[in-house]
């Protein structure tokens, strides 16, 4: 390896864990800007913090994008009221969403390709939410609210739910589909304005629009 290339690889490293912590900060923060969705029940929040996860792992691929996730839950875990298996729910879910996503662009690098990946991210991540909330997260706030109180809450919007598992399917699966949507929504805006930044300033803005053939 050459000189340039050692000099250049070692700037690709330094900038990727820039870009990694910045990120990873970013996402920490929208943590805690959660907010209520009327038709879910009160102790559901919405937030977007695998956004920035996203981005990264379009920016820098899935492993970026997975330690994303890693990091926030991290730095979160020092302020948990769950033990940490709220962070560790939220790990794998955020892993499942990017990492797919981060993987289909990395293979065909154009818009098309990241919105596809993106959207079938989403859809695991909808997916693996039953399994996670059933077997991991539930089972520990039934320590802080008995499971009857949780059901008849999910109950008072929608009677028709008669056990835990189907109030998963019904509210859970679809709210966290498109809470990874907005993910989707939002990054397809602001990654194109953000490219130079993501993509570094070691590779000029030429050689960018041509590696990713997004635009970008």
């Amino acid at each position: 390896m050459s000189t340039k290339n050692r000099a250049v690889g070692k700037q690709r490293d330094v900038w990727k864990m820039t870009m990694t912590a910045m990120l990873s900060a970013i996402a920490f923060v929208l943590m805690f800007l959660e907010f209520s969705v009327p038709i879910m029940p009160s102790f559901i929040k919405m937030d977007l913090s695998e956004l920035p996860a996203l981005i990264g792992a379009f920016a820098m691929g899935p492993v970026s994008g997975m330690m994303i996730c890693f990091m926030k839950n991290l730095l979160h875990l020092f302020m948990t009221t769950t033990g940490g298996v709220g962070e560790l729910s939220n790990f794998i879910l955020g892993a499942c969403f990017v990492v797919p996503a981060g993987l289909v662009y990395q293979k065909w690098r154009n818009k098309k390709s990241a919105i596809i990946g993106a959207i079938a991210g989403a859809f695991l991540m909808s997916a693996i939410s039953i399994l996670s909330n059933y077997f991991i997260v539930y089972p520990v706030y039934y320590n802080f609210m008995p499971k009857e109180t949780i059901l008849t809450a999910y109950q008072m919007i929608f009677p028709g739910v008669k056990n835990m598992l189907q109030c998963l399917i019904v509210f859970n699966t679809p709210f966290t589909f498109v809470k990874g949507i907005f993910s989707v929504v939002i990054t397809m805006i602001v990654y194109k304005p953000l490219s130079p930044l993501l993509k570094g300033n070691y590779r000029n803005s030429k050689a960018t629009r041509k590696d990713t053939g997004y635009g970008v």
